[in-house]
C-alpha cells in the first residue's frame, strides 16, 4: 500500500491542478485515466484520446510499484507519453527497477452516433520493454455519455493473460512468435519494431460509469498477467478483474482508489493542464492607450525644428509600454523607427502598442509607420508597415484583428535598418535571481538538485556587439553526492556531468562576446567566442537564411570547442573538437515547428537530430527530439540513442502579467555521450522567428491587446 506521505502528496496535487478538459463538456473525459497515465480504464487502455493540447501529469501507487507519467495530446489524433516507474525487486535481486518508457497512440477513427472511437497504441515502445505491449481499442458512449464501454485486443504484456494465436499470423508468419521475454525488460532503449504486434494476442475490455458529476466507477477485464511481478515481487494475480472509484474535482483533477487482480490496492491522481489557457485566467496587463484624435496637443507640439525634444518624449511614451526606441527618422508623411520589444511574449502585441503610441504622438500629416523589429544586440529582423488610417478605422471593429493583419505589410529590414541611426547604445542589463538545477533519473537517487543564486549581465557597447556573462553561487543541494561513474566507451563529452558539481563552488556558466549582423537580405549571422556553457567554450559561427514570409529557414553552424575544467572557472581540459551542423527549420502552421540538424557532434560522431515542437499562442511550448548517429546502440550504452522531451513555460502563463521570459527544461531518460551538441547562446532562428510573418499571423490576435 502507498505511504501516508504519498497519499498527502496525491491529495495536494489534485487540489492545485489547473483547469482543463473537465470544464469542456464536449471533451467527455470525466472517466478515470489509466494507472499508466494514458486514456484508459484502470490498467487497460481505451479508444479515446485526450482533448487536443492537453498535458496530463499523473501518479499511481500500489504495493511495491510507483508510476509517474507525463502525457501530451500532440495533435487531435496523436498522443505521446513519458513514464518513470519504480518497481521493487522486479529483477528478483532485492533492489528496485527504475524504468523509463514512452507510449504512443493514434486515433484511427473518431466516435460518431453509429461507431466507436478506435485507438492504435504502443506502450513502452522506446524503453526497456518492462511494460512492452501494443493494442487496438474501441470505445463508445451510451446513456447520455454517462456510460463508456471499451473493448480491445492486445499483444505483448496485453496479450499475456488468456492469450490465443495471433490473428495477424494470417498475414505473415512473422507475427507468430515474439522473441523478447514479455515483461522482463532489458536495457535496449530501441524501438524493436520487429516485435510489434507479434506473439500471442488477448482480448480486454471494461466499462466506466459516471455516477454523478463528481464520482465515477470503472470495472475492467485485464489481459496482463503481471508474470514478472508475480515471480519476483510478491504480486498476487487472483482474478483478471480490476475496479476503480474516482472523484473529479471542479478544476478537472482526479483522485482515484483502485483494486488490481483481487489482492492489490492503490491510489492514483491525475493533474491535467491546458497549455492554451493561462494559469491566472485572462491577462492582467495594463490596457493599451486608446487612439486619440490626430489634432491633439502632443501631435501639434511636434515640428521639424524641435525633433530632438519630441523624440525624447516619444521614447518615454514607448518605454511606458515596454518598448525601447533605438532609432527614428521622419520623411514627409512617413516615420521609420527601430524598436526592441522588452515586455510582450507576442511580437504582435508589441507592434500594436507601438503603433498606437506613434498615432498619439506624431504630427497629423504622418500617415505611414515603418516599424523595424530589433532583436538581441540590435539585430534587425523584420519591418512592419502600418497605415494610420487603418488603425483609426479598425480599432473597434469586431474583425479588426485579421483585417489589420491583412493590411499590414511585413518585409525584410536589412536595408531599412542600415539607413537609420542609433540613439540607444551603449546598453547594460543585469539580474540577480535564485536558481534550482535538478538532475533526474539517477537509479541511486531519482531526484537530485542544487540551488543558489545566479547573477547575469549583458553589455552592448554598440549595435551588433554583445558581451554576456552568467555566474552562479551554489548555496546547497546534493548534485555532488552522486557516486555513479561514467562507463562510456566514447569520449566523456557529457557523461562526466556530475564532476562539474563535485569539483566546483563559484561557477562561471557563461562569459562570451558575440557579434550579430545582417550580411544581406534574408541572411543573418553570428560570431561568438568565450565560455558558452558549463562544459564547453571556444569559437562559434552561424549563418541563417530566413525570408520574412517563408515557413522554411536554413542554417549552418561551425564550432571549435574545448572541454572546460571541472571547477567551472577559466581553465580547459585537453579535449577539443570541431563540430558543425546544417539545419532546416519549418513552421507547419497551427503552432507546429519542425527542425532537422545534420552534422558532427561533440564525441566526433556523425548523424542527425529530428525535433518537433508545438507552441501555443501564449508561448507555452512542448516538444520532443531524437538523435541517431553512427555510434552503435551498444557503444552508446543505456538508452541506445539520445532522445527526450522539452518544455517552455512562459512567466506570463503563470502570472497573467506580460513577459518575455519563462522556465525551460529538457527531460532526457538518460544523458550519454553520443549525439551531444554544444549549447551556444543566442542561436539565430529563435531570435528571428517571432518577428516574421508566419509567427506574427499566429499571434496577431494580440495586436489590439
Amino acid at each position: 500500500m502507498p505511504s501516508l506521505r504519498s497519499l498527502k502528496i496525491l491529495a495536494a496535487s489534485a487540489v492545485i491542478a489547473q483547469p482543463v478538459w473537465a470544464q469542456d463538456p464536449s471533451a467527455r473525459l470525466s472517466f478515470p485515466i489509466s494507472t499508466f497515465g494514458t486514456p484508459g480504464l484502470i490498467d487497460m487502455p481505451t479508444g479515446l484520446p485526450f482533448s487536443d493540447g492537453t498535458l496530463a501529469l499523473s501518479t499511481a501507487f500500489h504495493d511495491g510499484s510507483q508510476r509517474y507519467t507525463l502525457s501530451f495530446q500532440i495533435a487531435p489524433r496523436v498522443f505521446g507519453t513519458f513514464r518513470y516507474a519504480i518497481i521493487d525487486n522486479f529483477d528478483g535481486t532485492g533492489g528496485a527497477r527504475y524504468d523509463r518508457s514512452f507510449d504512443f497512440g493514434y486515433l484511427l477513427s473518431e466516435e460518431t452516433d453509429g461507431r466507436p472511437s478506435v485507438m492504435l497504441g504502443l506502450r513502452d515502445f522506446g524503453g526497456t520493454g518492462v511494460y512492452g505491449s501494443e493494442y487496438i481499442a474501441a470505445s463508445k458512449h451510451f446513456l447520455d455519455d454517462r456510460l463508456l464501454v471499451t473493448g480491445g485486443i492486445g499483444w505483448g504484456r496485453l496479450g499475456s493473460f488468456g492469450g490465443f494465436q495471433n490473428p495477424l499470423s494470417a498475414i505473415s508468419g512473422h507475427f507468430d512468435t515474439r522473441t523478447e521475454s514479455i515483461g522482463e525488460g532489458g536495457d535496449t532503449g530501441q524501438f524493436d519494431i520487429d516485435q510489434w504486434f507479434s506473439g500471442d494476442a488477448a482480448l480486454f475490455g471494461g466499462i466506466a460509469y459516471q455516477i454523478n458529476p463528481r464520482l465515477s466507477f470503472a470495472l475492467e477485464y485485464s489481459s496482463d498477467d503481471y508474470a514478472q511481478e508475480v515471480r519476483n515481487t510478491g504480486f498476487k494475480h487472483k482474478t483478471p478483474f480490476n475496479a476503480m472509484l474516482s472523484y473529479g474535482f471542479k478544476n478537472g483533477a482526479q483522485l482515484s482508489a483502485y483494486a488490481l487482480h483481487g489482492a492489490q490496492f492503490g491510489v492514483s491522481a491525475v493533474l491535467p493542464i491546458d497549455p492554451a489557457k493561462p494559469n491566472s485566467g485572462s491577462g492582467i496587463e495594463d490596457a493599451p492607450p486608446a487612439l486619440l484624435p490626430r489634432q491633439t496637443a502632443a501631435a501639434l507640439s511636434w515640428s521639424n525644428n524641435t525633433i530632438q525634444p519630441n523624440q525624447a518624449m516619444l521614447k518615454r511614451a514607448l518605454a511606458d509600454e515596454g518598448i525601447s526606441l533605438e532609432a527614428l527618422a521622419i520623411d514627409g508623411t512617413e516615420a521609420t523607427l527601430r524598436v526592441v520589444n522588452q515586455r510582450y511574449g507576442a511580437q504582435a502585441q508589441a507592434l500594436g502598442r507601438t503603433a498606437r503610441v506613434l498615432a498619439n504622438n506624431l504630427p497629423a500629416p504622418i500617415e505611414t509607420f515603418h516599424i523595424v523589429s530589433s532583436g538581441t544586440a540590435g539585430l534587425p529582423t523584420s519591418k512592419t508597415t502600418l497605415r494610420r488610417h487603418d488603425l483609426e478605422q479598425l480599432e473597434y471593429e469586431l474583425d479588426g484583428s485579421w483585417r489589420s493583419f491583412a493590411r499590414a505589410d511585413i518585409t525584410d529590414a536589412a536595408s531599412t535598418s542600415q539607413a537609420l541611426g542609433d540613439i540607444s547604445h551603449p546598453k547594460f542589463r543585469w539580474s540577480l535571481t535564485p536558481y534550482v538545477e535538478p538532475a533526474l533519473f539517477d537509479p541511486d537517487q531519482p531526484v537530485r538538485a542544487d540551488y543558489g543564486i545566479t547573477a547575469s549581465a549583458e553589455f552592448e557597447p554598440m549595435r551588433g556587439v554583445l558581451l554576456s556573462s552568467i555566474m552562479r553561487q551554489p548555496l546547497g543541494g546534493d548534485l555532488d553526492t552522486s557516486t555513479r561513474v561514467s562507463n562510456s566507451v566514447l569520449p566523456h563529452v557529457r557523461s562526466d556531468a556530475v564532476e562539474y558539481a563535485k569539483q566546483s563552488d563559484f561557477q562561471i556558466k557563461q562569459l562570451a562576446a558575440h557579434y550579430l549582423f545582417r550580411p544581406a537580405e534574408n541572411l543573418y549571422a553570428r560570431a561568438s567566442v568565450g565560455y558558452f556553457e558549463t562544459m564547453y567554450g571556444g569559437i562559434s559561427s552561424e549563418l541563417l537564411w530566413k525570408p520574412v514570409n517563408s515557413a522554411l529557414a536554413l542554417g549552418v553552424e561551425l564550432n571549435h570547442v574545448k572541454k572546460r575544467d571541472f571547477d567551472q572557472l577559466l581553465g580547459f581540459q585537453n579535449y577539443e573538437i570541431n563540430t558543425g551542423h546544417l539545419s532546416a527549420y519549418y513552421d507547419f502552421g497551427g503552432g507546429y515547428l519542425g527542425q532537422l540538424d545534420v552534422g558532427r557532434y561533440l564525441a566526433g560522431d556523425y548523424g542527425a537530430t529530428v525535433s518537433l515542437d508545438r507552441e501555443f499562442g501564449n508561448g507555452f511550448r512542448i516538444g520532443a527530439f531524437a538523435t541517431l548517429t553512427d555510434v552503435p546502440f551498444d557503444a552508446f550504452g543505456e538508452g541506445s540513442f539520445d532522445k527526450g522531451i522539452r518544455f517552455t513555460v512562459p512567466t506570463s502563463w503563470l502570472s497573467g502579467m506580460p513577459g518575455k521570459h519563462g522556465f525551460s527544461t529538457t527531460i532526457r531518460p538518460v544523458l550519454r555521450d553520443g549525439g551531444a551538441r554544444v549549447d551556444v547562446p543566442y542561436r539565430l532562428y529563435e531570435m528571428v522567428r517571432p518577428t516574421h510573418s508566419t509567427e506574427l499571423k499566429e499571434r496577431w490576435g494580440r495586436f489590439w491587446r
